[in-house]
């Protein structure tokens, strides 16, 4: 198993894939899986599931959604939806993120 570490994207924030199959996919963050660095997100790496009939779905059948994708393949969006690396700061005792490309806080 990887080493859990200190991960700069959160749930809740919008996301561009850098690399990969879904490269320029852009989406929400549903999802943050830290044990395996890998997060799920909104419409992007939609997988075919087979599901066999239970009581929340009597029908069963074919099921599709998302499955996670690798937390080094994603970037960070700023609020005019260019990718931005993240940084931390100390503003007023409270530590904040913030976009290394502008250099608002997110």
């Amino acid at each position: 198993m990887s080493k859990m570490t200190k991960l700069k994207i959160k749930s809740g924030d919008t996301v561009r894939v850098i690399a990969g199959d879904h490269k320029g996919a852009e989406g929400k963050v549903v999802r943050i899986i830290r044990e395996k660095n890998r997060a799920i997100v909104e419409g992007v790496n939609m997988v075919k599931k087979h599901q066999k009939p239970s009581a929340q779905n009597p029908q069963g059948g074919i099921v599709e959604k998302e499955a996670s994708i690798h937390i080094s393949n994603l970037s960070l969006l700023t609020a005019n939806g260019e990718t931005t690396r993240v940084g931390y700061r100390m503003e007023d005792d409270k530590k904040v993120r913030f976009a290394k490309k502008s250099n608002e806080v997110i």
